[in-house]
């Protein structure tokens, strides 16, 4: 196990390589960060933290078992302070924020962290962010979305916690050219990297092939401006359904050998890079 860099403290298990033909392509990220060729550099990722002490639960056992290696954060949820004070007793975590500009849920409802006046766009008529991700983006905009992002990054520094990345809670900063420039923006200002893939993105084209140009346009311009990028990521987990039949199996039942198995395949597919 080793680091990207030291200042990143994104940490990473390193696997062999398959699939030699697809090695000799143009070099990966992974190795302009200092891998060797052929590397898979492999970052499991908890997402949702601080959304409810069940979702903390999760991370911190994730992490403290070794199943993950990082988590993020949703900085306008309730159960933040438990998490918080979780990073700050383990400052080797790798815990970013997960950059939050819905609110999903039918009856646990959150807020903009920097208030309905300052970003009255981001707010639904219950005063709080919008459930889904075509609202946000038909009804906010580039500067109300920029203002939460930096909303967001100054609550976790005033209570002490000095996010390693950020990313998007549901996309939606991906869902809009103009909100990704500002999450872009502020990635380069702070120094701190974003989660962005604009490598050779094997699994992300399965989902969105008509954008990968572009994604390596831009994954190009986030590396040029000093952070840096992955090759590809595997997002298909959320939409992965346990089978009808979950009967008990000891400590692990149907659900969990289904998903388990899932996650070997892909980890059997990963492609060199980040």
């Amino acid at each position: 196990m080793k680091c990207i860099r030291p200042a990143l403290a994104i940490c990473a298990l390193i696997a062999p390589a398959i699939l030699p033909a697809f090695a000799q392509e143009a070099s990966t990220y992974a190795e302009m960060l200092g891998w060797d060729k052929g590397d898979r550099v492999l970052i499991v990722h908890v997402d949702d933290a601080g959304m409810s002490h069940d979702s903390n639960v999760g991370a911190m056992e994730s992490i403290g078992n070794g199943a993950a290696t990082s988590m993020s954060v949703m900085m306008p949820c309730s159960w933040v302070p438990e998490i918080v004070n979780y990073i700050k007793a383990n400052p080797e975590v790798d815990a970013g924020l997960h950059l939050t500009l819905t609110s999903e849920w039918d009856v646990y409802r959150w807020g903009p962290l920097a208030g309905k006046a300052a970003t009255p766009g981001l707010v639904d008529p219950e005063g709080c962010l919008w459930r889904t991700v075509p609202e946000v983006v038909a009804n906010a905009t580039p500067d109300e979305v920029e203002a939460e992002i930096r909303a967001q990054l100054d609550r976790a520094r005033a209570m002490g916690f000095e996010p390693t990345h950020m990313d998007s809670h549901m996309g939606t900063l991906f869902a809009s050219p103009a909100f990704m420039q500002r999450y872009i923006k502020v990635g380069v200002e702070t120094g701190i990297p974003i989660m962005f893939p604009g490598g050779h993105n094997f699994f992300v084209s399965r989902q969105n092939p008509g954008q990968m140009e572009m994604a390596r346009i831009v994954g190009k311009q986030v590396w040029a401006a000093g952070l840096p990028v992955l090759d590809d990521l595997h997002n298909f987990s959320y939409d992965w359904k346990k089978p009808r039949s979950t009967k008990k199996t000891g400590r692990r039942d149907a659900a969990s050998s289904y998903k388990t198995e899932r996650y070997i395949e892909a980890i059997r597919e990963l492609k060199p890079g980040v």
